[in-house]
């Protein structure tokens, strides 16, 4: 497991908005004073929200969603933010220009909103130690929370968990990624019987979870005990080119972070 636990990919950092449109007007009740009776500090005010166009903000509200999906979709989700892996590379490529059309369309016929897409794309090295340990230690709080739902007999923790799980493992490669997939299996079969048993039969949770397997859970989690202490990863696979986000004939960039403008349009 010390020897290679990541895929080569990318750390993506994805924000959207909506500006205009939309106004805030506040009115202040009551000054900042002491309140007499209890000492705190208190202060009272309303808000108002003006929406311009409701029809067109809720357009906007689409579209922004639909464009983060869609860069969203050729990723891992994880605690750090959207990791993909180098494979994902054309799709991700792909996705980053369908959901600035996505924006552009609805920038071109809004009269008083717009939607921006900014993307921040920094390569992850196969052999980069740091991030290892840091996907490591999360895919191990996962493992943990698959074994803790399981001894609670909580269906819903136990998937939302292999899920998480399953996502972040798109990053892993060789028998970290085996361990995990086995986990997620045995996870989810326990969830499966947790329902079966005790919520459809009747059965006590005590019984039914004294009958579910968490071996290959716990195994997982042992061989990522392994990445903390490990010195340098090595790679699978030679250094590769960095990724395009723009169309040709733009040159090819290989900088660690390629910052996506804000869309003009």
């Amino acid at each position: 497991m010390k020897s290679s636990i990541l895929k080569p990919g990318y750390l993506v950092s994805l924000k959207t908005s909506i500006r205009g449109g939309i106004s805030y007007a506040r009115v202040t009740l009551e000054g900042d004073h002491i309140n007499q009776s209890t000492g705190a500090r208190e202060a009272r005010w309303e808000t108002q929200r003006s929406i311009q166009n409701p029809d067109e903000h809720e357009a906007a509200g689409v579209a922004r969603s639909a464009a983060r999906s869609l860069i969203a979709s050729a990723c891992c989700n994880s605690a750090f933010g959207l990791l993909c892996p180098m494979v994902n590379e054309g799709e991700l490529s792909d996705k980053i220009q369908e959901a600035r059309n996505i924006a552009e369309r609805h920038n071109e016929g809004a009269s008083c909103t717009r939607v921006d897409v900014y993307v921040l794309v920094g390569r992850i090295a196969q052999d980069d130690v740091e991030a290892a340990k840091a996907i490591g230690a999360e895919v191990r709080d996962l493992l943990d929370d698959m074994r803790s739902g399981i001894a609670a007999a909580d269906p819903e923790r136990i998937r939302e968990a292999a899920n998480a799980a399953r996502s972040l493992g798109g990053m892993l490669s060789g028998e970290a990624s085996f361990a995990v997939s086995e986990a997620i299996k045995q996870a989810r079969s326990a969830a499966r019987e947790i329902v079966k048993r005790v919520e459809k039969a009747g059965e006590l949770a005590a019984d039914v979870v004294s009958d579910c397997g968490v071996s290959k859970i716990v195994a997982a989690r042992f061989a990522f005990l392994d990445i903390d202490e490990a010195g340098e990863v090595s790679s699978e696979v030679p250094a590769t080119r960095g990724l395009d986000l723009d169309a040709p004939p733009a040159p090819v960039v290989a900088a660690a972070a390629l910052p996506i403008a804000q869309i003009e349009v």
